[in-house]
C-alpha cells in the first residue's frame, strides 16, 4: 500500500457561482432595464387601446307616470326594433324600467291594463343614458251600447295584425 492519499475529483462550482462569474453588474442592469421597458410599453399600449375603444352599449331608462304625475308600477315596456321585432320586455317599477341596449334606434311600446298604450321612438347612443318619460292617459270608457265582446274582438284583431306583421 502506498502512502499517497487518493484525491477526490474536483468539485464543479454551483449554478450561482457560474452565473456570477459570467454575468457582470452592467449586464444584469441591462437585462433588467430591457425587461422593465418592455413591460412598461406593453402595459401602456394595452391600457390605451382598452380605454379608448368606445363601448357599444347605452342605457335606456323609461319612467312611466299617469296624467297626475303618479308612478305606474304595473306598466309594461316593450323594446322593439324599427321593424317591430321584440328585443326585450320590462316592467316599469319606481323609479323606472332600466336596461342596456346596443347603439341604435328602437321603438318603445308602453302599456298598462288601466291606461291607453303609448309608442315612442328612441335613439340609444353608446356610452350614454337615454331617459324617456311617458305619461299614460286612462282608457276611454266603453260606450253605453258597447259590450265586453266588442272589446275582446278588438283585442283579437290587434293580435292577428301583430302576427301578420311578424310573418311578412
Amino acid at each position: 500500500m502506498s502512502d499517497t492519499p487518493t484525491s477526490a475529483p474536483p468539485e464543479k462550482p454551483g449554478l450561482f457561482v457560474r452565473l456570477r462569474a459570467s454575468l457582470s453588474l452592467s449586464r444584469a442592469q441591462t437585462i433588467f432595464g430591457l425587461v422593465a421597458a418592455l413591460l412598461s410599453i406593453g402595459g401602456s399600449m394595452y391600457g390605451y387601446l382598452r380605454v379608448t375603444r368606445p363601448p357599444d352599449v347605452g342605457e335606456l331608462i323609461t319612467i312611466v307616470r299617469d296624467r297626475a304625475d303618479k308612478p305606474l308600477g304595473e306598466a309594461t315596456v316593450e323594446v322593439l326594433t324599427p321593424k317591430d321585432a321584440l328585443v326585450t320586455t320590462l316592467v316599469a317599477a319606481e323609479p323606472g324600467a332600466r336596461t342596456s341596449l346596443k347603439e341604435g334606434t328602437y321603438r318603445l311600446r308602453v302599456s298598462h291594463p288601466k291606461y291607453g298604450a303609448e309608442t315612442r321612438t328612441v335613439q340609444v347612443i353608446a356610452g350614454q343614458t337615454s331617459e324617456i318619460r311617458v305619461r299614460l292617459s286612462p282608457r276611454a270608457a266603453t260606450a253605453p251600447g258597447g259590450s265586453p265582446v266588442g272589446d275582446a274582438s278588438r283585442a283579437v284583431n290587434e293580435g292577428v295584425e301583430s302576427l301578420r306583421k311578424i310573418f311578412r
